[in-house]
């Protein structure tokens, strides 16, 4: 199982981190790919758990030094991507590397690890009910959800086709049972 990758990509809102801690639990050989980002941390977030938080010149520096298997500047300012010291990190450790991404980190994600890699966009049943649950997190201002919002429509249509599967997260138990069938399928493909 060494060298295997599972990508979780989502609309910021979608259910895409509780699926992934969810399959976290079930699975001691998996372990979460700790994304990098120049955002500040929500809540109770703590450096090295959620995120690997530094600012935006920072960033610039380690993009310019080749240190990221991907990036991106979501926003103005704003980067995620994924250090290659994690990589090498968790693959040493012998485990199975688990992401939860934006959509664009997902395709790129995908394109870099290839076969090594299994990738799933789980999408929200309604632009509605996305909207609902980025209220209901309680952690955005008004102007971040309504950016979200904006974002996530342009996202979907970005992404439809470039996932190895696609799951609507409608029932969370459902979305469960299916993402713990779909990610067990691809780990015994050899």
């Amino acid at each position: 199982m060494n060298g295997k990758v599972i990508i979780f990509s989502a609309p910021s809102g979608a259910g895409k981190s509780t699926v992934v801690n969810h399959l976290l639990g079930l699975h001691p050989e998996f372990e979460f790919s700790i994304s990098a980002t120049s955002r500040a941390p929500r809540g109770q977030e703590k450096d090295g758990v959620e995120y690997y938080f530094m600012n935006a010149e920072r960033f610039r520096e380690l993009i310019a030094s080749d240190s990221f298997v991907e990036f991106e500047e979501v926003y103005e300012d704003r980067f995620y991507g994924t250090l290659k010291s994690e990589v090498e990190r968790i693959w040493n450790a012998g485990h199975v590397i688990i992401f939860d991404v934006d959509v664009k980190g997902g395709v790129n994600l995908k394109k870099y690890f290839g076969d090594q890699a299994f990738s799933i966009l789980i999408l929200p049943p309604s632009m509605e009910i996305l909207e609902q649950r980025l209220r209901g997190r309680g952690t955005d201002s008004e102007e971040a959800i309504l950016e979200r919002l904006g974002k996530a429509g342009s996202e979907i249509g970005y992404a439809r086709g470039k996932f190895d599967y696609e799951l609507v997260n409608d029932v969370l138990e459902q979305t469960f049972l299916e993402s713990e069938t779909i990610v067990d399928k691809f780990l015994k493909c050899e």
